[in-house]
């Protein structure tokens, strides 16, 4: 199976899914489904990929990709031009796709107002410590939201420092638990639990997801951390049709 359809209850009409690393035409490290154009691919060979997620998922157009910068910056898909520099996009038109490309990072996918408004985001620890959450919820103008959350690093291989830790437990008390002791000024940081614990904040509960590890799954999953800068990413899509 090249796909992964998130276990949350959709409304008629709002379809998700994020590709795995099988079923593309990409060779050697970046092997295979890998749509990424910004990581060393073989250009041809991510197009062709990107045309196969297209017709595997019965896209209804081409996904709105973005150039993604660990920020908080929020593009509205129908509307840009080109590739925007930003970590999430929403939209409520239909046939217009939302995507966030990732590869250790945690994908989001939001949906709310029983359908209407759609989302995705690309938070790893710097975008997700300066708001990129905050931002898409804010982006979205919503009510009734439910949250998917991707692949991402898990908790037992994500090593922070002493900075990271801090950032986030000023934040918010909360995101303590987030974080286990792993040796003087090193952690192991739960990046699940500091999206819930966000989510939370902004009184959003319907949450589901959050239980990969896309550094211990090679087979299913790219990973940054795991294999370095010559790998590809996973595509995590939302749309209506």
């Amino acid at each position: 199976m090249n796909w992964i359809r998130p276990d949350w209850r959709l409304p008629p009409g709002v379809q998700a899914a994020i590709s795995l690393r099988s079923g593309g035409v990409s060779q050697g490290d970046y092997a295979s489904l890998n749509p990424a154009a910004h990581v060393g691919d073989d250009p041809v060979a991510v197009s062709a990929n990107r045309a196969i997620i297209r017709q595997q998922l019965a896209l209804p157009a081409e996904p709105v990709w973005l150039n993604q910068v660990h920020g908080i910056a929020v593009a509205r898909a129908d509307q840009v031009l080109g590739v925007p520099e930003a970590d999430a996009s929403y939209t409520r038109e239909s046939a217009v796709v939302c995507v966030v490309l990732t590869a250790d990072c945690l994908p989001l996918l939001f949906c709310g107002d029983g359908g209407e408004v759609i989302a995705a985001a690309h938070a790893g620890w710097r975008g997700l410590h300066a708001g990129i959450i905050d931002a898409t919820v804010k982006a979205m103008n919503a009510h009734q939201l439910q949250v998917y959350l991707g692949p991402a690093i898990g908790p037992a291989d994500f090593e922070v420092g002493d900075e990271v830790r801090e950032a986030f437990v000023n934040r918010h008390s909360a995101n303590a638990d987030a974080f286990l002791a792993l040796a003087p000024g090193k952690w192991l940081a739960d990046i699940y639990r500091l999206a819930r614990n966000n989510l939370y904040e902004l009184g959003i509960d319907q949450i589901t997801g959050g239980d990969c590890s896309t550094v211990r799954d090679p087979q299913r999953f790219y990973s940054y951390r795991r294999d370095g800068a010559r790998t590809g990413r996973m595509a995590s899509l939302i749309w209506r049709s």
